[in-house]
């Protein structure tokens, strides 16, 4: 319990911008208030504000009205309570684990657009498997971006891991046979390998990366054991069209949702669920490579919601 309210705090912290939206918000508009369709209403275009999303926001509220008309619902404080037990189901419960190969490394294939966060939610993964006693190589498979090696070459640094690179502008399929060779061969427990920023509307880019993936798997079978998209939570919607469109062709297992702190509009976190049936693994809190949790439906409700 007492790790529950740890995570519980550090996420209330994460998530001061959209407490102070929604949560205040929600609270003043429904306490102390009757409970009617107009008070529904207020409710589902708070929550369509906080980016919640029309295909979730219809979702938590439908039992609502539901229980309401049928005279089951009748206080508002209930309401709050209703909204909390309805977005925990639809978020999925408890934390989903991360896949892990029965022998050799377990490879990370990271993807998503620049500026999204990649490089820094791949520092933050890093991270988290070195705390937890695991070894970690990175493989630097975005060569088409001026910078892009160097900036994961100066997390490497500060992390103390090791990146595989290539020459800028080489074949990222060409780096990532390096690293996952380099991975097999020095034995280490996890290859997080980054891509090149690519646009979910890029079908050249999106070929290369089923050719990493091709040249991973013949490298370490079952190859990549997970592949994660990065989304920037500050840019609401586009970051679910973003998870629409990527879990089509990239074969997206979970997602890293970055930059949560930085937005006022957490409830994208409910959208991109609904709408992807993706579970988000991870959430980006901060700036630091430990601002970073494991995703909790739960500790995340009540984080958002709760006193």
């Amino acid at each position: 319990m007492g790790l529950f309210r740890s995570v519980i705090s550090k996420l209330k912290a994460g998530l001061t911008r959209t407490r102070q939206a929604l949560t205040s918000g929600l609270r003043s508009l429904i306490l102390g208030r009757r409970l009617d369709e107009a008070l529904l209403a207020d409710v589902e275009k708070m929550l369509l504000e906080a980016d919640v999303g029309v295909a979730a926001t219809r979702r938590l509220l439908e039992g609502a009205r539901d229980d309401f008309r049928a005279g089951k619902l009748t206080r508002s404080e209930d309401l709050l309570e209703h909204l909390k037990r309805e977005l925990k189901t639809l978020l999925g419960g408890p934390a989903v684990e991360m896949a892990q190969s029965p022998s050799g490394p377990t490879v990370i294939l990271v993807t998503g657009i620049n500026g999204a966060g990649k490089t820094t939610s791949i520092a933050k993964l890093a991270a988290k498997y070195r705390a937890a006693g695991k070894s970690v190589l990175l493989g630097a498979c975005d060569t088409f971006r001026a910078g892009a090696v160097r900036q994961l070459e100066i997390w490497s640094e500060r992390l103390g891991v090791e990146v595989v690179k290539g020459q800028q502008g080489g074949d990222p399929a060409a780096v990532a046979f390096d690293a996952a060779k380099a991975a097999a061969a020095r034995n280490v427990d996890v290859l997080i390998i980054d891509t090149a920023g690519r646009l979910q509307t890029q079908d050249p880019l999106m070929r290369q990366l089923g050719k990493i993936r091709s040249v991973i798997g013949r490298q370490i079978p079952g190859a990549p054991h997970e592949t994660l998209l990065v989304l920037d939570a500050t840019t609401g919607q586009n970051a679910l069209r973003q998870a629409e469109e990527f879990s089509r062709h990239a074969q997206v297992t979970g997602i890293f949702l970055a930059k949560l702190d930085g937005t006022a509009k957490g409830g994208i976190v409910a959208a991109i669920r609904h709408g992807t049936q993706i579970p988000v693994k991870f959430v980006g809190v901060g700036e630091t490579p430990e601002d970073v949790e494991p995703f909790d439906a739960d500790a995340f409700v009540e984080a958002l919601l709760g006193e």
